[in-house]
């Protein structure tokens, strides 16, 4: 069976806050390198896998921010290709965790060529892209949209321009290391044009010229963010803060706190034992392996084991 501990505070996951003038622009650049390799180093992903959950992790961390600081954030894909499923979620306190499910097969089968262009429709195939925000004191939230365009970022951007909330954009580099050495680094940018200070706006308020000084900033705004190379993103020498002058310091830049990162699960092992009390006691026996019930954490692949004695004490409890 499997189901869904955390680690050391690393000191280069971080996705640092900024806001670009007065154009009521606000973004998020996002670096995560400790955490990935540690959800990596938890399982034996073809490096295809391991590339495009790094993404979605990053991806999560980025898109996450743009909600309340409380809530936590999934994104999770579920497909026809050769990964059925990836899952990454970040959590209030900063934990960050991912997981993928595929068929070794299938993505070996995948020609290199394809997976470096089209990611997505080679490796997803066809499916839906769906998030969920949830606080501790409201009904969890849940967005989705179908899987389209080559890259995990272009199905987001469906949804942006499909939605009355965002208008927004998005962009990932990845930095991938030779076979069988460490060296993960995946980063993520998202910036959003938020509404006009004064609200309500009637239409006599807002002049044609206003609302092209507004778009103008938008677009000036996008194609600065856009042009941050690979090299730059991931360049873990080049702290945010100065990547962001570099990029902005013409458009007038503030940059807040960055939030700092961890990886981290929260399977425990009263989780599982809940888990296992939903079950009929009968069916013990067919789970069983060796004498025991072994639940196995997807994310983390942290075993759980119960004997006879253990399984008994959950029946009677």
């Amino acid at each position: 069976m499997n189901l869904g501990q955390a680690g050391a505070l690393p000191a280069g996951d971080a996705a640092t806050p900024f806001i670009v003038g007065d154009c009521q622009v606000r973004g998020r650049l996002v670096r995560l390198d400790a955490s990935i390799e540690a959800v990596l180093s938890q399982h034996d992903y073809p490096r295809p896998v391991s590339a495009l959950l790094a993404e979605l992790m990053a991806i999560a961390v980025a898109l996450g921010g743009a909600f309340k600081a409380e809530a936590a954030f999934k994104l999770q894909i579920a497909g026809d290709g050769p990964i059925s499923l990836m899952v990454a979620d970040v959590t209030a306190d900063g934990r960050v965790r991912g997981y993928a499910r595929f068929d070794a097969a299938r993505v070996a089968a995948v020609a290199p060529g394809a997976v470096a262009e089209r990611p997505v429709p080679a490796l997803l195939g066809a499916g839906t892209l769906a998030f969920t925000i949830e606080t501790a004191d409201e009904s969890p939230y849940q967005g989705i949209v179908a899987l389209g365009g080559a890259r995990l970022a272009d199905s987001l951007h469906t949804y942006f321009r499909q939605s009355l909330q965002f208008k927004a954009a998005l962009g990932v580099a990845l930095r991938v290391p030779a076979a069988g050495m460490r060296g993960w680094l995946a980063a993520a940018w998202m910036i959003e044009r938020l509404p006009v200070a004064r609200e309500p706006l009637t239409l006599s308020e807002v002049s044609a010229l206003d609302a092209e000084a507004l778009e103008d900033a938008w677009r000036r705004a996008l194609a600065l963010m856009a042009s941050a190379t690979r090299v730059e993103l991931t360049d873990a020498a080049l702290a945010p803060e100065s990547l962001l002058y570099r990029l902005f310091h013409q458009e007038g830049l503030r940059v807040y706190a960055a939030r700092h990162l961890r990886f981290g699960c929260n399977c425990s092992q009263e989780r599982v034992e809940s888990l296992l009390r939903s079950f009929p006691p009968a069916e013990f026996d067919d789970m069983k392996v060796d004498g025991r019930v072994v639940v196995t954490c997807q994310f983390c692949s942290r075993d759980y084991r119960f004997d006879d004695t253990a399984l008994a004490e959950l029946t009677n409890a």
